[in-house]
């Protein structure tokens, strides 16, 4: 299929200062997880996947149809795992470029995700990322030119922020659209 988008939420970590794993995690609105996937899937994004690691199996029940699990098996060593994970998952199934979310963006509003991924018009050296009050934040629109070259630069606690940087990464407004809050405690 050309001009392939793939939607990507990465979910593997195990929220030590959370108290438990994010991608079990939910709210007065739900779980997160479904929501994620939602998010992306609402966006266009064929296939949907969630790179799972801590809390995997009960993870696994969350995922809406048509959400696809992938395990990152190194989760433990920190992001840059599940964002390798991505990749590899991506390249096996040919994505021509990737939206990537984190679960524990339960405000993430559609407008933010429909923004970014606006700017997917099948390039693949396609490089954007939302920006909230001009922090960084989700998502981050990836095109298949750099995944070759961004997986060589991934790993442990390093995800693809320092790629965006040096590569001057698109920065689209998502500001008040939930895109850089985080949830790191309860």
């Amino acid at each position: 299929m050309a001009d392939r988008l793939v939607g990507v939420v990465l979910a593997a970590g195990a929220g030590t200062r959370f108290g438990g794993p994010k991608a079990l995690a939910r709210d007065d609105a739900g779980a997160w997880l479904p929501r994620a996937c939602g998010l992306l899937a609402g966006a266009g994004c064929e296939p949907v996947v969630a790179i799972l690691g801590a809390g995997a199996e009960d993870a696994r029940h969350l995922l809406p149809p048509g959400a696809h699990p992938v395990i990152a098996d190194a989760w433990a060593e920190g992001i840059g795992a599940s964002v390798r994970a991505a990749i590899l998952a991506a390249q096996a199934v040919h994505a021509d470029a990737l939206l990537i979310t984190l679960v524990d963006l339960p405000g993430l509003q559609p407008e933010a995700v429909a923004r970014v991924a606006e700017r997917w018009t099948g390039d693949t050296s396609v490089l954007a990322r939302a920006v909230d009050g001009g922090l960084p934040g989700h998502p981050v629109l990836i095109g298949g030119a750099h995944l070759g070259r961004l997986l060589a630069t991934v790993g442990g606690g390093r995800g693809a922020g320092h790629y965006l940087d040096a590569h001057h990464a698109e920065e689209v407004d998502c500001t008040g659209l939930g895109a850089a809050e985080d949830v790191d405690e309860r």
